[in-house]
């Protein structure tokens, strides 16, 4: 006697991801536009990115300069 074939697994299917769904929609609609279009948003984005690295550097520069005053203790 043969042994019974376990049953073929159905197909797995996920749901997609809100996240990348919507980038894949901004995505599709940016890349409609025309050349210059498209260059002024990756302008726009370069500069975006511009701005949070100096809003990180400046943070980083003030807790530099504030370093945490410790509390003396006396050592006998």
């Amino acid at each position: 006697m043969s042994e019974p074939q376990p049953a073929p697994e159905a197909p797995r299917t996920y749901e997609p991801c809100l996240c990348r769904e919507a980038l894949r929609k901004i995505d599709e609609f940016f890349s409609m536009k025309s050349d210059a279009a498209r260059e002024h948003f990756r302008n726009s984005r370069l500069e975006f990115l511009k701005a949070v690295r100096t809003l990180i550097d400046e943070r980083i520069e003030k807790l530099s300069r504030t370093g945490q005053a410790g509390a003396k203790i006396s050592v006998e």
